[in-house]
């Protein structure tokens, strides 16, 4: 019978094509705004390292003004102090960590027909690299001991290597950046990491920076800050040392906790350290620290905006208002064939054949408006990459997934669509409706 259906709906269509072009084309605006906006979200609130992500923490410790919480109602501040994170850091407390901060210098190529360019600055600890599990084209990270020893060595994207080495392997050749010679351990592959979840205060859609060089560089260079700086008091003193020295905010710290148990330790610590910088005058508020891990830091810093989900809902909106235009027209469609449908009831056709033939139909239209979504859910998405920006390209995209979904969700639309016509066609009185043909 499905088959039977199948071709009965395909002669419909064919019979009416204005009508049915016209339901075909409402759904496909439903399916095509929605799906655009359900790419959107999901590219947003997905998983960015899923494996491990319930292992690696957000430290945040409360070091704000006594007068009032960094943020409402009783939030701790969002970055930390320098001075707090090269304290954590030589603590060693945790399986990995890194403090972190962002900045950016000046690179010059070693060949001087290629003219310097303003590269992006990530200021981390060796553990940065297997904490996230960065991809390594060539070479390696750089050891602790290069942390510790203040060595001036880097980890360059692919992208930079291109630029500066032209993409040959430059593991052990020297980089000048900032006006300083580095030495290259390590070129990173394509790493698309989104959302870019280790330092969502710079933009969690942004690209991986240009270069990685250790923490200490930021004191040794006199380094420019990046991204948001707070104070809840003013620098005791003048100049850069004065200012890292107070407790102005700027500074990301992650630590890799494998178990439970290490959390437990690991936050005893942040008590009993905040504990002692009370003792020494600071962290004038309650103990207030905090431990969140990667999908719960996430949600904490609203990476999905409001905005985005506020779309979301007016495109299904917008997808319930097409399903109520494409109820209309079925019910005009189905009207015009009560003469039909009152024959076939007279000679014996039950009214569930007739509801499930219709209810094909209405499923039918709902598949080809749904594929029709589909290509303007594509259109919609060429909009976002222009949005977020050419390395999302990757990832901003229909895959099987949202497909299905989408075609699921048309289906679905669209029988729910056409229940309520079919029903009213199913009810029409054969009688009296024979006695007027």
């Amino acid at each position: 019978m499905f088959s039977y259906y199948l071709k009965l709906s395909l002669k419909s269509i064919r019979k009416n094509p204005y009508l049915s072009g016209l339901m075909m084309i409402a759904i496909a605006l439903g399916i095509g705004a929605s799906m655009t906006t359900i790419t959107v979200n999901y590219l947003m609130s997905s998983n960015p390292i899923p494996h491990k992500s319930e292992q690696l923490y957000y430290v945040q410790l409360d070091s704000w003004s006594p007068h009032f919480p960094a943020q409402e109602p009783n939030e701790p501040p969002d970055q930390m102090t320098w001075r707090d994170a090269n304290n954590l850091m030589d603590a060693q407390q945790a399986f990995r960590q890194t403090a972190m901060a962002s900045s950016g210098a000046v690179i010059e190529p070693p060949d001087r027909d290629n003219k310097p360019f303003m590269a992006s600055l990530r200021l981390n600890f060796a553990d940065f690299f297997p904490m996230f599990d960065a991809p390594f084209l060539y070479g390696r990270a750089w050891e602790y001991a290069d942390d510790k020893a203040g060595n001036y060595v880097a980890v360059i994207s692919k992208e930079t290597n291109d630029r500066v080495f032209g993409g040959e392997n430059s593991v052990g050749r020297p980089i000048t950046i900032g006006g300083q010679q580095f030495t290259v351990t390590g070129v990173l592959d394509d790493w698309v990491l989104v959302p870019r979840f280790y330092d969502v205060t710079t933009g969690a859609f942004k690209g991986t920076e240009d270069v990685y060089i250790p923490f200490a560089m930021k004191e040794l260079m006199q380094l420019p800050n990046g991204g948001n700086t707070n104070c809840w008091k003013s620098p005791e003193g003048e100049g850069f040392e004065a200012f890292l020295q107070s407790e102005c905010v700027n500074y990301q710290m992650w630590v890799e906790l494998p178990t439970q148990a290490d959390k437990n330790a690991y936050m005893a610590f942040l008590n009993a350290y905040a504990e002692e910088q009370k003792a020494l005058g600071r962290f004038p508020r309650p103990l207030n620290n905090r431990l969140s891990d990667v999908m719960t830091w996430m949600e904490n810093q609203e990476v999905v905006a409001d905005d985005a989900q506020m779309m979301m809902w007016m495109a299904f909106l917008f997808l319930l208002v097409c399903l109520l235009n494409t109820i209309g027209l079925l019910l005009s469609k189905f009207a015009t064939r009560t003469g039909d449908i009152a024959l076939r009831r007279a000679i014996g056709s039950p009214r569930s054949a007739i509801f499930s033939q219709y209810v094909m139909e209405s499923a039918l239209i709902g598949v080809i408006g749904g594929l029709l979504g589909l290509g303007l859910a594509l259109l919609g998405l060429q909009g976002i990459k222009q949005l977020y920006g050419s390395f999302v390209s990757d990832l901003v995209e229909l895959d099987l997934t949202m497909v299905m979904l989408a075609i699921a969700l048309s289906i679905v639309a669209s029988i729910l669509a056409g229940c309520y016509p079919a029903w009213r066609a199913c009810s029409v009185p054969p009688a009296s409706n024979l006695k007027t043909q």
